[in-house]
């Protein structure tokens, strides 16, 4: 029987997917492996198909997005460890075998994360507080930085992400979850298309009893995004709407007032910045879409 179930949501990725698949061969425990497949146009399946027989796709009409798609898999897959892996993530050697271990080591650990770096081998936020604004500023404030290229960006992400810890969150481009953790609270809120359902996921398992953990000697290649360059106006619409839905279910009433003032202004501030260009008339439905997620709330 597998020990670990890997389940990887594909959307447009075809080599990135490829790349992904590749390095699961250097698991050596016993493996099951699902692609999700949400209709891509890029011959991704056939490709799988043809390169990872022994890989099962599951290929949707529909974009099903990333926590439908990943509740599939798991549900098709039968292993005590299930592994949640992006397509444009590549795991290196020994990494699953160290978050299983992990999990060995620690009976009360329903999820743990692995030490994520970028394409250049420099390091990633993978991991942090429950979502808040304060939190989330300072959250964004070290991205930024990073992406930058700040000196004490990268020095603050370097030390952070050597330390092991018990964060509140861990990111779904990669972790390994007891299927008894996921299975206690129903895995992945279907409500989020995209963007914010780990978080949620690891706030839902830890409020049943669980703890979530960062492991740093696992270590795996991020590459970041590449599903979303095919539709980036979407994915940020997606991003506020999951952000929404998120601070409604865990920060209360006046945090989504607080969220929703905050879309608001960007929405407004959008929509005046709308006033020629080639692609006026997208950014102005995109903040219109946004301004009336402030307002509305939906």
């Amino acid at each position: 029987m597998a020990q670990v179930a890997a389940v990887v949501v594909s959307y447009n990725t075809r080599e990135d997917l490829l790349r992904c698949l590749a390095s699961l061969r250097r698991i050596t425990l016993p493996l099951e492996a699902v692609v999700v497949d949400n209709a891509s146009a890029d011959g991704s399946v056939e490709a799988v198909l043809a390169q990872f027989p022994h890989v099962r796709v599951i290929a949707s009409a529909e974009n099903l997005g990333f926590s439908r798609a990943n509740n599939l898999g798991l549900r098709e897959t039968r292993a005590p460890h299930c592994l949640v892996l992006n397509s444009d993530a590549e795991v290196r050697p020994g990494a699953v075998e160290t978050l299983v271990a992990a999990l060995d080591r620690r009976p009360d650990v329903g999820i743990v994360g692995p030490r994520t770096v970028g394409s250049d081998g420099g390091p990633q936020v993978s991991f942090g507080p429950a979502l808040t604004p304060l939190s989330e500023w300072r959250q964004r404030r070290l991205v930024r930085g990073l992406r930058a290229g700040a000196v004490w960006a990268r020095r603050a992400a370097e030390e952070r992400s050597r330390r092991p810890c018990d964060p509140d969150w861990v990111s779904g481009s990669c972790f390994l979850a007891r299927r008894g953790a996921l299975e206690a609270v129903g895995g992945f809120d279907e409500g989020y298309f995209l963007y914010e359902e780990d978080v949620d996921l690891c706030v839902r398992v830890r409020g049943a009893g669980w703890r979530v953990a960062y492991e740093p000697a696992a270590e795996v290649v991020h590459h970041l995004g590449r599903s979303m360059e095919t539709s980036p106006s979407r994915a940020r619409l997606e991003y506020h709407r999951s952000h929404l839905r998120y601070y409604r279910k865990h920060n209360g009433p006046l945090g989504a007032v607080l969220l929703r003032g905050h879309l608001t202004l960007l929405g407004v501030v959008g929509w005046l910045k709308t006033t020629s260009g080639a692609d006026a008339g997208d950014r102005r439905r995109e903040a219109g879409a946004v301004l009336r997620l402030g307002l509305l709330g939906r």
